[in-house]
């Protein structure tokens, strides 16, 4: 295979910067360009809604590489230079300029969704501007609405509660948390936040904004508060490619489809997945990392890495909320440890799901040090049977 002589990478985020940090650990001496929309340098984005939300961190404490950083790593950087388009490997910029490379590795990410007729005083969250900007008007507010109770919806919810806003969260499905965690295990969530003082609605719809303010639902009923956030995920950036797929589509080691020479990482990527036998989008801080770590070394046509196992994690509450593997994958699922599912804490629970008899993944809800063991029996697929003896060993107790 022919050695890049320049690689562009197309989103200055975790996935842009740790794919430029693996070529050089792998000896790759060549020209780097490293282009990005924002003016910040690149920067680490869950805890925009934790630590940063909360006051707890300065800005400066996610950033991932600043400028003398990125020098250091001999990379040409164009920040606050958004591309708007792809030929070839000749990306566009909104400048007019243009830049050539022999492996272009897209990296830019998802924007915020909305809803229809969202007015645009309403809140979203996805940059660091967002948060900080979030952060100071909760600092002035006394209410909060927040239309999605997922990850992101939960976390702002825990902010704010810790600021002592009156918090209600609308969600759209019958439980919280459906999307990550499923149907079943989604009403754990739900407990946190009303344990936590939310005034949480499930299934319930907003038929439409009357102003930044107010929203009216499906029944007729208006809810008003002070600030307005609209968290029901995110939509990837493909449009500068000319993209109306859900994500870019890639195989299992990130090459681009019908597109040599491109390759694309992290929330904007969808990568082929074995285990579900199709191409998906994994909006995982791990995967974009693990999937940095494949692109680099298919770039320089270097031995890859085994598959990676899906994890992601949510702070909301007080509480750490891990899961791993795929979920989607379950018809089954058993409680491992804890009482969360009979009315019990919430915390100490730990959810196994099966299909059939092999674990396809985890959860876990303020029980971290349970999990890397767990995670090696999703990895491996383990049988119902390994893993209730596993959990006894890990107790020293029997599971019912």
């Amino acid at each position: 295979m022919h050695m890049p002589e320049h690689v562009v990478v197309v989103g200055a985020g975790l996935g842009g910067v740790r794919t430029i940090e693996q070529l050089r650990a792998l000896g790759y001496d060549g020209r780097i360009t490293l282009i990005g929309a924002e003016e910040h340098p690149p920067y680490d984005r869950p805890p925009l809604s934790k630590q940063i939300l909360a006051g707890t961190w300065a800005p400066e404490r996610v950033i991932l590489k600043d400028k003398p950083a990125l020098d250091a790593l001999n990379v040409v950087h164009r920040l606050g230079a958004a591309a708007t388009g792809l030929r070839g490997t000749t990306v566009e910029l909104e400048d007019g300029s243009t830049v050539t490379g022999d492996a272009v590795v897209v990296a830019t990410g998802v924007a915020a969704r909305t809803i229809p007729g969202q007015p645009d005083a309403v809140w979203t969250l996805r940059t660091l501007d967002d948060a900080t900007a979030l952060r100071d008007a909760l600092g002035g507010s006394r209410s909060l609405l927040v239309v999605g109770g997922g990850f992101i919806g939960a976390e702002v919810a825990h902010a704010a509660r810790l600021r002592g806003l009156d918090v209600t969260v609308l969600e759209a499905a019958q439980t919280t948390c459906e999307r990550a965690l499923g149907p079943r295990i989604g009403p754990l969530t739900e407990r946190l936040f009303t344990e936590a003082g939310v005034d949480l609605r499930c299934g319930s719809r907003i038929t439409r904004f009357l102003d930044a303010h107010t929203v009216e639902l499906a029944d007729g009923s208006r809810l008003t508060a002070d600030i307005v956030l609209v968290g029901i995920g995110a939509t990837p950036d493909v449009s500068w490619l000319g993209l109306e797929t859900d994500g870019v589509p890639c195989d299992r080691t990130g090459r681009v489809e019908g597109t040599p020479g491109v390759w694309a990482v992290g929330d904007v990527a969808a990568w082929w997945d074995d285990e579900r036998g199709g191409r998906c989008r994994t909006e995982h801080w791990t995967t974009t990392v693990d999937q940095a770590a494949v692109v680099a070394r298919d770039i320089l046509d270097r031995e890859l890495p085994p598959p990676a196992v899906p994890y992601v994690w949510s702070d909301q509450f007080g509480l750490k909320i891990q899961l791993v593997g795929r979920p989607d994958l379950a018809d089954n699922i058993l409680p491992l440890m804890g009482d969360g599912l009979d009315g019990g804490p919430v915390r100490g629970t730990v959810v196994a799901y099966f299909a059939g008899d092999r674990l396809v993944a985890v959860a876990a809800f303020g029980a971290p040090k349970y999990l890397p063991r767990l995670r090696g029996q999703v990895t491996a697929g383990a049988h119902r049977d390994t893993v209730l003896s596993l959990t006894q060993e890990l107790i020293g107790g029997i599971v019912r």
